[in-house]
């Protein structure tokens, strides 16, 4: 089956400075290809160029077997993907259906007597919650009184109403605790379920776990690592993602020297 998103060996530099080098990986219907890395591992740089910030300078970037090089956020959101970033673009203080449909409300009547559909797309913002699983009474309420797990939840399914193909989702569940991580994952799950191809960008390998098919580290810029969920179990994914070997040196150098047998001539050994 085409990949929905594909990139090989690529790499982008600014200036004199790698950001990435080398990296490839494959985004399919159905499916969810996690990222992970830690600070400074190239996540950013990986999102940029697969939402259309920036261009590659190196290896190919193809959408559903088309070689392309992506010029603006608009033309990604055209091919189908969409980008959903930890900073969520909301406006706190407007209501949730407001949200759902910024940038592309709906209106009826024409010339001077057009104006907002607002009916419709209280109804349509309840109804594609409810199908994604998200039941909000009242979706007059400012988005920014909702956790920020319902608010990635909206997001994500505002996206998927809006004919996304590919999802991308930056870090979606690093502020959240336990209980609204997994409510995201839960709403993430239902975007695959739906047919939908799902990057997940995460430096958290448990939550990686839980719903990812394939994964790729990256480290410094480059990749460490490119696992199908088949051939690598949790343990060493954290592993990996810990730096294995690095750690165990760590843990060598922070380990304690043996504590001195003599303080102030007595022998502590008796």
């Amino acid at each position: 089956m085409t990949a929905l998103v594909e990139l090989d060996d690529v790499s982008k530099y600014y200036g004199n400075i790698r950001a990435l080098e080398g990296v490839s990986l494959e985004v399919h219907a159905g499916g969810i290809t996690c990222v992970l890395g830690d600070n400074g591992a190239g996540k950013s740089t990986l999102i940029k160029i697969i939402a259309g910030l920036h261009r590659h300078d190196g290896g190919t970037f193809s959408i559903e077997g088309e070689e392309t090089s992506l010029g603006s956020p608009r033309e990604a959101l055209d091919r189908g993907i969409a980008t959903v970033y930890q900073d969520l673009a909301v406006v706190p203080l407007m209501p949730v259906w407001r949200n759902f449909f910024l940038g592309s409300e709906p209106t009826k009547g024409k010339g001077p007597f057009r104006r907002l559909d607002v009916r419709t797309m209280r109804e349509t913002t309840r109804a594609e919650l409810l199908r994604m699983g998200i039941d909000l009474r009242d979706v007059d309420q400012p988005i920014g009184t909702l956790s920020g797990g319902e608010r990635q939840c909206v997001a994500i399914a505002r996206a998927v109403y809006f004919g996304a193909k590919v999802l991308v989702l930056d870090e979606p569940t690093a502020a959240l605790g336990v209980k609204q991580s997994g409510v995201v994952l839960k709403y993430v799950a239902a975007a695959r379920d739906a047919g939908l191809g799902v990057v997940l960008i995460t430096h958290n390998p448990h939550h990686a776990y839980l719903v990812g098919d394939r994964f790729v580290l990256l480290k410094r810029g480059v990749m460490a690592g490119s696992h199908k969920k088949s051939e690598i179990t949790l343990d060493e994914l954290t592993r990996q993602m810990a730096g294995g070997s690095e750690l165990e040196d760590l843990r060598h150098e922070l380990e304690r020297a043996p504590a001195p047998r003599h303080v102030g001539g007595h022998d502590l050994g008796h």
